[in-house]
């Protein structure tokens, strides 16, 4: 595997991880609303979304070094 799909399948785990981190974070907190939890106290929906978006930091940089790359050839 060259470098670039290696980095664009990177790129696609980690938005499908945000993405599930913040709908994750967004159920949890209507859950919590109506009295109930669905991942038992361990994390908060706030924690949940600070995860989603640190991954979709990573996302954006991958996104930004291949437009760099894309440009140079």
């Amino acid at each position: 595997m060259s470098q670039k799909t290696v980095a664009s399948l990177l790129n696609r785990i980690f938005f499908l991880a945000a993405l599930v981190l913040f709908a994750l974070a967004v159920i949890e907190r209507i859950a919590n609303w109506s009295g109930y939890t669905i991942i038992a106290e361990r994390y908060s929906p706030g924690r949940l979304f600070e995860f989603s978006g640190i991954m979709l930091l990573f996302v954006i940089t991958l996104l930004l070094r291949d437009i760099r790359d894309a440009r140079k050839t």
